[in-house]
C-alpha cells in the first residue's frame, strides 16, 4: 500500500489553489469585475461610504443581492424588510449550490468546508466551476474552487475600494450597462451549455414572458416569468415524452 507524501500533497494543493486563482483572468471574472464597477457607481450615488461598500462586497457577495440592499437603503426600508428582500434574492442560488457541491466533495470533505465554500457560489463562480471542475482531480476540487472564489471576492473588494472615487461622475446609463453585463453573460452561458431541449424552451418562454409579466405585475415580474417559464417548459416536455412513449 502506497502512502501519500504529506509534503507532496501540500504542494499539489497549492498548485491547484493557484490554478483556481488564475481564473481571475477568465472571461466570467472580467465581466463580473466590470459589473462591480457599475455597482460601485450606484453606491456612490446612494451615499454609502467606501468602507461599507468594500465590506458589503465581501459579505453579501452576490451582485443582485447587493443592489437590492442598496435600493432598500435608498427607499428608507426597515432593517427587517431589507433582510427579507436580500434573503429571498439569495434563495435563487440554492439550486446552484445543490448542483455544484456534489461535484466538489469527497467522502472525506468536512461539512464546514463545503459551507464556507458555498458562500462563494454565485452566477460567475458557478459558471466557471461547472465548466472546469471536471478536469480537476476530485481530491483537489475544493482547493481549486477555493482558489477561484477567494481570489475573485478579494479582487472585487479591492476594485470597489480603488474605483469608488473615480466613478462618481459616471452617467447612470453607463453604470447600468456595466451592471447588466453579468446577467447577459449568464444567459448566454446557460444557452450555450444546455444539453436538453427543455432548457432552451424555459429560457425562450422566460424571455418572452418577462416583459409581459412586467406589464401585468411589475413587482413580481421576474418571479412570475421564471416560475411560469420553467413550469410551462417542464409540463410541455413531460407531455411530449408521454406521447412519444405511447407512440413507440
Amino acid at each position: 500500500m502506497n502512502s501519500v507524501d504529506p509534503i507532496e500533497d501540500e504542494r499539489s494543493s497549492l498548485v491547484w489553489f493557484l490554478a483556481g486563482a488564475r481564473g481571475i483572468f477568465s472571461l466570467p471574472a472580467i465581466i463580473l469585475m466590470l459589473s462591480f464597477v457599475g455597482f460601485c457607481s450606484l453606491t456612490v450615488q446612494a451615499g454609502i461610504p467606501p468602507g461599507q461598500v468594500v465590506f458589503m462586497t465581501g459579505i453579501v457577495w452576490a451582485l443582485p443581492a447587493k443592489v437590492i440592499l442598496v435600493s432598500s437603503i435608498l427607499s428608507d426600508a426597515s432593517l427587517a424588510t431589507a433582510f427579507l428582500a436580500v434573503t429571498l434574492s439569495s434563495v435563487r442560488l440554492m439550486p446552484m449550490v445543490a448542483a455544484l457541491v456534489p461535484e466538489l466533495r469527497t467522502p472525506k470533505t468536512p461539512t464546514w468546508l463545503l459551507l464556507v465554500l458555498s458562500h462563494f457560489i454565485a452566477i460567475t463562480a458557478w459558471v466557471f466551476a461547472m465548466e472546469r471542475v471536471q478536469d480537476v482531480p476530485r481530491q483537489h476540487r475544493t482547493t481549486f474552487f477555493a482558489g477561484f472564489g477567494i481570489t475573485l471576492v478579494a479582487a472585487n473588494m479591492a476594485l470597489v475600494g480603488i474605483v469608488y472615487r473615480l466613478v462618481a461622475d459616471f452617467p447612470p446609463v453607463v453604470a447600468g450597462c456595466l451592471f447588466f453585463l453579468t446577467p447577459v453573460y449568464f444567459l448566454a452561458s446557460i444557452w450555450n451549455s444546455a444539453r436538453h431541449p427543455v432548457v432552451y424552451a424555459a429560457l425562450a418562454i422566460g424571455l418572452v414572458a418577462g416583459p409581459l409579466c412586467y406589464w401585468i405585475a411589475p413587482e413580481f415580474d421576474i418571479l412570475l416569468a421564471g416560475l411560469g417559464g420553467g413550469t410551462i417548459a417542464w409540463a410541455g416536455e413531460r407531455l411530449w415524452r408521454s406521447k412519444r412513449e405511447k407512440s413507440a
